[in-house]
Protein backbone atom coordinates (compact mmCIF):
# COMPACT_ATOMS: atom_id res chain seq x y z
CA UNK A 1 0.00 0.00 0.00
CA UNK A 2 1.90 2.90 -1.37
CA UNK A 3 -0.41 6.07 -0.14
CA UNK A 4 0.18 4.96 3.79
CA UNK A 5 1.80 7.13 6.65
CA UNK A 6 4.31 5.18 8.36
CA UNK A 7 3.69 7.26 11.89
CA UNK A 8 -0.08 8.36 11.85
CA UNK A 9 -1.44 5.32 9.96
CA UNK A 10 -3.22 7.40 7.10
CA UNK A 11 -4.81 6.05 4.10
CA UNK A 12 -7.15 6.56 1.49
CA UNK A 13 -10.26 7.12 1.80
CA UNK A 14 -13.37 6.42 -0.17
CA UNK A 15 -15.95 8.37 -0.70
CA UNK A 16 -18.05 9.31 -4.36
CA UNK A 17 -17.16 12.47 -6.70
CA UNK A 18 -21.07 14.49 -7.50
CA UNK A 19 -20.38 16.28 -11.14
CA UNK A 20 -22.50 19.46 -12.28
CA UNK A 21 -25.70 17.65 -12.76
CA UNK A 22 -25.20 15.35 -9.09
CA UNK A 23 -24.43 12.03 -11.00
CA UNK A 24 -22.18 9.94 -8.32
CA UNK A 25 -19.16 8.10 -9.40
CA UNK A 26 -16.76 6.58 -6.56
CA UNK A 27 -13.49 8.48 -5.62
CA UNK A 28 -10.47 8.00 -3.64
CA UNK A 29 -9.20 10.35 -1.43
CA UNK A 30 -5.27 10.21 -0.93
CA UNK A 31 -3.49 11.16 1.91
CA UNK A 32 -1.04 13.70 1.05
CA UNK A 33 2.12 10.94 1.10
CA UNK A 34 6.17 12.49 1.26
CA UNK A 35 9.08 10.65 1.27
CA UNK A 36 11.69 12.29 4.06
CA UNK A 37 14.79 11.70 5.20
CA UNK A 38 15.91 11.84 8.66
CA UNK A 39 19.08 11.48 10.38
CA UNK A 40 18.86 9.28 13.27
CA UNK A 41 21.72 9.95 16.15
CA UNK A 42 21.27 6.90 18.29
CA UNK A 43 21.77 4.90 15.59
CA UNK A 44 24.36 6.84 13.70
CA UNK A 45 22.42 6.67 10.10
CA UNK A 46 19.66 8.31 7.72
CA UNK A 47 16.29 6.70 8.12
CA UNK A 48 13.66 7.24 4.61
CA UNK A 49 10.36 7.63 5.93
CA UNK A 50 6.60 7.55 3.90
CA UNK A 51 4.73 10.74 6.14
CA UNK A 52 1.75 12.54 5.69
CA UNK A 53 2.23 16.34 5.54
CA UNK A 54 0.80 16.42 8.77
CA UNK A 55 3.21 13.74 10.15
CA UNK A 56 5.95 15.69 9.36
CA UNK A 57 4.19 19.01 11.49
CA UNK A 58 3.80 16.05 13.71
CA UNK A 59 8.11 15.36 13.47
CA UNK A 60 9.22 18.45 14.06
CA UNK A 61 6.92 19.23 17.25
CA UNK A 62 7.59 15.70 19.18
CA UNK A 63 11.53 14.86 17.49
CA UNK A 64 12.73 12.15 15.41
CA UNK A 65 13.74 9.73 17.88
CA UNK A 66 9.89 9.68 19.27
CA UNK A 67 8.60 9.21 16.00
CA UNK A 68 10.53 6.36 15.52
CA UNK A 69 9.67 5.03 18.85
CA UNK A 70 5.89 5.57 17.38
CA UNK A 71 6.45 4.34 14.14
CA UNK A 72 7.96 0.80 15.55
CA UNK A 73 5.59 -0.01 18.38
CA UNK A 74 3.06 0.28 15.47
CA UNK A 75 5.04 -2.90 14.32
CA UNK A 76 6.64 -0.92 11.57
CA UNK A 77 9.84 -1.88 9.95
CA UNK A 78 12.45 1.80 10.01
Amino acid sequence: MSAHCQLTGAQPAFGKKISHSHRRTSRRFDPNIQHKRYWLPSEGRHVRLRLSARAIKAVDAIGIEAAVARIRARGERV
